[in-house]
């Protein structure tokens, strides 16, 4: 999949309508199999459980890392959130079959709720802004449901002071519905969305990487700053996506044009004009 196969002012007006966007066969078969190399080299070094979380993941193997400025979504995240953007986290998570409905320490499964901090932020009218999106990455076979899907209620972002009825996972919830696909493809989320992680109850171990991206005046998930060697030999696009913009902070807030490469990817029209209405 590449920009020009994309459909971007549609997507982006899709993505604040739904809340969310499903894309198929974003990565081969090819690729999909060296990112579950990587998966597997980590989860020989653990000790045996019924799920995993890591944090930071493009910290700990450089297939991870390639999906920091993957060309296929970079284009549609710089238009749904701008240019001036970073990598805010990187969460891989391995599901394994939990008929028994188990709950661990390392979160088996997880309630509904929306992403973000503790107190949350500001509302406005009963509304979150957009702060952060996430890319999750199928990696295993999720074409049916109930084999620890992301849950999601497309729609919620845009409801004031909207919550489910009850937090229950397990406890299906008007409007719901069970993000399904397989191995290769996509879906997007902006923190503010309701969702869950479904128990795992099938035969089938899943498999979600998520990369999630922020304006660049966040402090990100992963860390305070980029380690010297995320930052050894990236490119000027990745490097703006570590961070790595400008020694004067402030910088942050208004970058120069040479600050962000990525404006280069952006499809926003003069003032007065947008590209996005129909």
């Amino acid at each position: 999949m590449t920009m020009q196969q994309l459909d971007i002012p549609e997507l982006v007006r899709q993505f604040h309508r739904d809340g969310y966007l499903i894309l198929r066969n974003v990565l081969p078969e090819e690729r999909i199999a060296r990112l579950n190399l990587a998966v597997d080299e980590l989860l020989a070094g653990e000790a045996e459980a019924l799920s995993y979380n890591w944090y930071n993941s493009v910290e700990r193997h450089s297939e991870f890392a390639g999906l920091i400025d993957e060309p296929a979504l970079l284009p549609l995240m710089v238009n749904i959130l701008w240019y001036n953007i970073q990598l805010h986290i990187s969460h891989l998570t391995v599901r394994k079959p939990n008929p028994g409905d188990i709950r661990t320490d390392s979160q088996s499964f997880i309630n509904w709720h929306q992403d973000g901090p503790h107190p949350q932020f500001p509302r406005i009218h009963g509304l979150s802004s957009i702060y952060y999106v996430k890319v999750g990455y199928i990696l295993s076979d999720m074409s049916e449901p109930d084999r620890g899907n992301t849950k999601i209620i497309p729609g919620s972002h845009l409801k004031a002071d909207f919550a489910p009825v009850q937090m229950n996972v397990d406890v299906p919830v008007e409007g719901e519905m069970q993000v399904c696909g397989k191995s290769g493809d996509v879906f997007i989320f902006p923190q503010n969305l309701w969702h869950a992680g479904a128990p795992n109850r099938s035969g089938f171990t899943r498999r979600q990487l998520f990369i999630g991206y922020s304006p660049i005046w966040m402090r990100p998930i992963d860390y305070h700053k980029a380690s010297a060697k995320m930052l050894e030999d990236a490119s000027p696009i990745r490097r703006q996506l570590l961070g790595d913009i400008s020694s004067n902070c402030f910088k942050y807030y208004v970058p120069e044009d040479s600050m962000v490469p990525l404006k280069s990817l952006w499809l926003g029209a003069d003032p007065g004009q947008d590209v996005y209405s129909n």
